[in-house]
């Protein structure tokens, strides 16, 4: 099955718990039509470079699939017709990358950076 990369943003007044369940609930979409979520991520509320919808910020969730195009179109009509979503990125890859992706990885490297001040 091809493999794709999934990034979409939800609004802000969400909850985290709210935002996570999105996630979930697009997993399952995927997988009631033959698909399968390899690896998923919270990226949490970051401020964007523009508004959308009156909203200068967002909840960020990232996805790895394998799925087919019927799954990820299904997906993608469910998403763009919700309420909470308001953009929807989709890339086809030819291979998912090993471990966490760019944004977990600039978390990580803060991360190093705090503990050198103390």
């Amino acid at each position: 099955m091809p493999l794709y990369e999934h990034v979409f943003i939800s609004r802000q007044d969400l909850s985290n718990a709210q935002a996570e369940g999105l996630v979930e609930h697009f997993s399952t979409v995927l997988a009631d039509n033959g698909g399968k979520v390899v690896d998923q991520e919270y990226w949490g509320v970051k401020t964007m470079a523009y508004k959308i919808n009156k909203n200068r910020k967002g909840h960020y969730a990232f996805l790895r699939t394998d799925a087919p195009s019927d799954a990820v179109q299904e997906m993608e009509r469910l998403m763009r017709l919700h309420d909470d979503v308001m953009r929807v990125l989709t890339i086809k890859v030819d291979e998912h990358a090993e471990g966490p992706s760019i944004q977990m990885q600039k978390r990580d490297e803060r991360g190093d950076r705090r503990e050198r001040r103390n």
